[in-house]
This record gives structure tokens, C-alpha cells and sequence, in this order.
């Protein structure tokens, strides 16, 4: 029994040892860390090969042609733009040209005096107004020059004394001389007309051309003023004493409403222009102040791009009935049949286009309208409403 024992021992043994031999092998493979160095190797070479399918995106992106089409679009909107800006004027002669007489008024030794008002740089208007005075002599057959006044009244002068013949004068001067030398109006200016919304009774006209515009009273939004009887005490800008929407009707309207403007006011300021008003308000500078309408939206003043509240800082809170625009005034001894050539002349430039470029680069004029003597008579009895009589306050 112990042999059979001991023999089945023996081969229990060697069974264990060839598992044992079996099994050792496996050890081997322990070296296959040897094979992840071939694989690292070629993925990092695999990308760059694959990845360049580059004449997929290199001709996908320029084949669009993108920036073809702008090159070819910008030219043409600047081409059309430049060409029509400042035609020259046609002059076409009227139905009937005037050969004065030599030594005649209007003849080449004795031209028609044409003054203007110093209402803009004299330096820019001056070449504007003798292309004007060129047109009209092509025009009328009768030879035009022109003068500038150094003020307002050196131009009414000028006409009452005989020296210029023809006026380009701003509202209140033509009043002015009006008055006292007897010119005689002949055409009005028309321009777009401005409005405040809900204040201006006459704001559905926003943007038509009318003869005539409005003054306007402001006031800094802080101040509490709401009415005339809120600027007792407050402090006041006007534009200048020469203007006649920022000095010369706001003044008749504070009187007519009782309001004396040189002793109500804790102060008054004349700031130089109607931009600098609304600055002023703006800035609370001045409580109050007044200007044309509606100088906190005016193209021309453009302070909403400086001062983009300035619609809810400064308030309108009145405006003036309508002021009637300036226009063209004659001497009363000027010859009929040398109004009609002149007025038909200036008329005819509405139409042209380049004519119509020398009127506008003038005095911001649209068109001239024809009117008569009376034209003026509604505001000049505004002035006198007010106790003031136009002919004593010519310098």
C-alpha cells in the first residue's frame, strides 16, 4: 500500500512540474511591451499623411471668389455721386433782355448795386453772390456788382443813400429799410420748415417749403420752468441783438406778455449764435433761452451728436407765431420794367440746377417766391404792438 502510495506521489510531482514548465512560457510575453513602441510611433506618423487632404479647404475657400464681387461693387456707388454735385449754372437769357442806354443805370459804367447782408463768413458768401451778380448780367442784358455792408444797418444804408440799388436783406432789415427808405420787397426765400411736435400749431407742416419759420423758447428740463411767468428772476440767453428769431421777437413777445426783459431776468447773455443758446440751456449755463425752431434737431447745428439727451434736457415750452423769411428788395425808384428782368431772372434759377446751387450755397435758400408790398405788413405790426417802431432803430 505505501508503494502505491508513494508512486502515485511521483506522479503527482511530475504532473506539477510539467504544469509548471507549461505555464513558464507566459512569462514571455512580457517582452510584447516591446510592440506598443511601433504602434506610438506610427499613429504620430499616420496624421500628418492623412490630414493634409489640403486641396479640399486650399480650392474649396478661394474657388468662392468672394472678394471679386466687392472689388467690382464699391466703384459704382462713388461714381454716380461725384458726377451731378455741382452743375454750372445755365444763365439762360429771359423772354426779354434790357440794353440800357450808355451811362444808364445798369449799363457796363454804371452797374446795378447789389448789397448783402453780413449774416455768414463775407469770405465764402462773396464769390457765391458775384456768380450770382454774373448770372443775372448774362441773364437780364443789365450789368449787376455787388457790395457787402460791414453790419446790417451799413446795408440799409447803402440802399436808402442810393448806392446799391438791390438788397439781399434779412427779415428785420428789410423792416428797417422798409420803413424808413421805402423798399420795396419783391421775392421771399422759401426753406424747409421745422416744427416741435405738440407745442407748434403749425407742426403738420414739418418738412414743406414755406416762406416763413418760428422762433422757439427753451428752458434746461431742471429748471421747473414751464411758462413765461416761470422766467421771472432766471437767467436768459439770446442770440444776438441783430437777430430776428433769437433777439428782436422774442423781446416783443415777453413784453406783450408783461414780461420786461431788461429788468425781469436775473440776467440775460447774448451767446453769439442759435447753437450756442442751446448749448447754454444745455448746459445750464442759462435757465432759458431762446433760438430758430428746432434748433436741438437742425442738420446744419447737429448738437444732438455732441449732446444725444439733449432732447430730454432741454425742453421746448412756447414758439413765436410765424416770422417771415428774408428775400430781395429794390430801391421804390427802381425801374418797373428792370424789377420784372431781375425777379423773372431769380426766379428762373429755382429750375436750374446749378442756379439753384448758387442760391442755396447763399443763404440756405430753396426758392424765391414772387410776393407783394404787403408781404411784411403782419409782422411789422407785431413790432408796433409792441411799441416798437422799426425806422428808429436804424444806426
Amino acid at each position: 500500500m505505501k508503494k502505491n502510495v508513494v508512486s502515485h506521489l511521483m506522479i503527482l510531482v511530475v504532473v506539477l512540474m510539467l504544469a509548471l514548465s507549461a505555464c513558464a512560457p507566459v512569462a514571455t510575453p512580457t517582452a510584447a511591451p516591446a510592440p506598443t513602441n511601433p504602434p506610438a510611433v506610427q499613429p504620430t506618423a499616420v496624421p500628418p499623411t492623412a490630414v493634409p487632404p489640403t486641396a479640399v479647404p486650399a480650392t474649396a475657400v478661394p474657388a468662392t471668389a468672394v472678394p471679386q464681387p466687392t472689388a467690382t461693387a464699391v466703384p459704382p456707388t462713388v461714381a454716380p455721386t461725384a458726377a451731378p454735385t455741382i452743375p454750372p449754372a445755365a444763365c439762360a437769357p429771359i423772354a426779354k433782355p434790357i440794353t440800357p442806354a450808355a451811362g444808364a443805370l445798369g449799363s457796363p459804367d454804371k452797374p446795378i448795386t447789389i448789397t448783402f447782408v453780413p449774416s455768414g463768413d463775407t469770405g465764402k458768401l462773396t464769390p457765391v453772390a458775384t456768380d450770382i451778380a454774373d448770372c443775372l448780367t448774362k441773364m437780364t442784358g443789365l450789368t449787376f456788382g455787388i457790395s457787402f455792408g460791414t453790419s446790417f444797418g451799413a446795408s440799409i444804408e447803402s440802399m436808402g443813400a442810393g448806392k446799391a440799388q438791390v438788397g439781399f436783406l434779412n427779415t428785420f432789415s428789410v423792416l428797417l429799410a422798409e420803413a424808413k427808405y421805402g423798399i420795396v420787397p419783391v421775392l421771399a426765400n422759401e426753406r424747409a420748415y421745422a416744427t416741435v411736435p405738440g407745442i407748434d400749431p403749425d407742426a403738420a407742416l414739418a418738412g414743406q417749403l414755406e416762406p416763413y419759420y418760428k422762433a422757439e423758447f427753451l428752458a434746461n428740463a431742471a429748471s421747473g420752468i414751464k411758462t413765461f411767468a416761470d422766467l421771472k428772476g432766471k437767467t436768459f440767453c439770446f442770440v444776438d441783438p441783430n437777430s430776428t428769431s433769437g433777439y428782436i421777437v422774442p423781446r416783443i413777445i415777453l413784453k406783450a406778455k408783461g414780461f420786461n426783459p431788461d429788468t425781469d431776468f436775473k440776467a440775460t447773455v447774448n451767446a453769439g449764435s442759435h447753437p450756442n443758446v442751446a448749448i447754454a440751456v444745455y448746459k445750464g449755463d442759462c435757465d432759458a433761452g431762446v433760438a430758430y425752431i428746432d434748433i436741438r434737431t437742425d442738420a446744419t447745428a447737429n448738437l444732438i451728436a455732441t449732446y444725444p439727451d439733449i432732447m430730454t434736457k432741454v425742453q421746448v415750452f412756447a414758439v413765436s407765431d410765424r416770422i417771415p423769411n428774408d428775400g430781395v428788395q429794390v430801391v421804390k425808384d427802381f425801374p418797373a420794367d428792370y424789377t420784372a428782368a431781375l425777379t423773372e431772372a431769380l426766379l428762373s434759377m429755382n429750375g436750374d440746377p446749378g442756379g439753384n446751387a448758387l442760391i442755396k450755397n447763399l443763404y440756405n435758400v430753396n426758392k424765391f417766391i414772387p410776393i407783394d408790398k404787403t408781404f411784411y405788413d403782419p409782422f411789422a405790426a407785431v413790432l408796433k404792438a409792441a411799441g416798437v417802431d422799426p425806422s428808429t432803430m436804424v444806426k
